[in-house]
């Protein structure tokens, strides 16, 4: 009898043992599992975290390369490129008194050569340094003609970036207006095609006292 109880006794508990050991296999198959999920979620994420800093640095060149062509629109550059250089003066001549002196270039004189030359396709135009914006005046002020509230002295070195071809025969067009400032006012206007001219950014400050952006709806 003591034998069949010691037999019974082991049997049962080798049976326990054998059940707890599938058990633990079962767990570590699902652990491993798990484990392996969560390795291929890892990886998963880090490609996607890559590929969002990838767009977050394109978004950013992008952002660069529009700030940089606005700058450019507004004349907040220095730029450079093919045009032409115009140099007006005045030619000495005789004011009917017997003296000879040369005739006065004014200020609606450089507005009519900005005006061609932008209608003819310059993308970037200054006067004796002065960059032409938006916001830019060019006045007479006494015996001077302001530009950007610089005072200028004679000759006027205009420099325009665009087709230097187009831009010079548009100015010297027959009965155009370099023809036109010679005839009617004695002022001599003197083109010439450069491979590279450089054209500094505005230097002036840019602000508004009244108006504001409009928001979108």
């Amino acid at each position: 009898m003591m034998l069949g109880i010691h037999y019974h006794t082991t049997s049962a508990d080798n049976v326990v043992s054998l059940d707890r050991e599938q058990e633990l296999a079962l767990e570590k198959k699902v652990l491993v599992e798990d484990l392996y999920g969560l390795q291929k979620e890892i990886s998963e994420l880090s490609v996607k975290l890559e590929k969002l800093g990838l767009g977050e640095k394109e978004a950013a060149e992008a952002l660069a390369r529009e700030l940089a062509k606005i700058k450019r629109f507004a004349g907040l550059s220095a730029v450079s490129g093919p045009g032409v250089e115009v140099v007006v003066q005045g030619q000495p001549g005789d004011d009917g008194s017997g003296t000879v002196q040369a005739s006065k270039v004014l200020d609606e004189h450089l507005m009519k050569m900005l005006n061609e030359l932008f209608s003819a396709g310059s993308e970037a135009v200054a006067i004796n340094g002065q960059r032409i914006t938006a916001v830019s005046e060019v006045r007479l002020a006494g015996n001077h003609i302001n530009v950007n509230g610089t005072p200028l002295e004679p000759p006027y070195q205009i420099l325009a970036i665009g087709n230097a071809s187009d831009l010079k025969n548009r100015l010297e067009l027959r009965g155009g207006l370099v023809e036109y400032l010679l005839s009617e006012y004695g002022i001599s206007v003197e083109t010439r095609e450069k491979d590279k001219v450089v054209i500094p950014a505005f230097k002036g400050e840019l602000y508004f006292e009244y108006a504001e952006p409009v928001k979108e709806i």
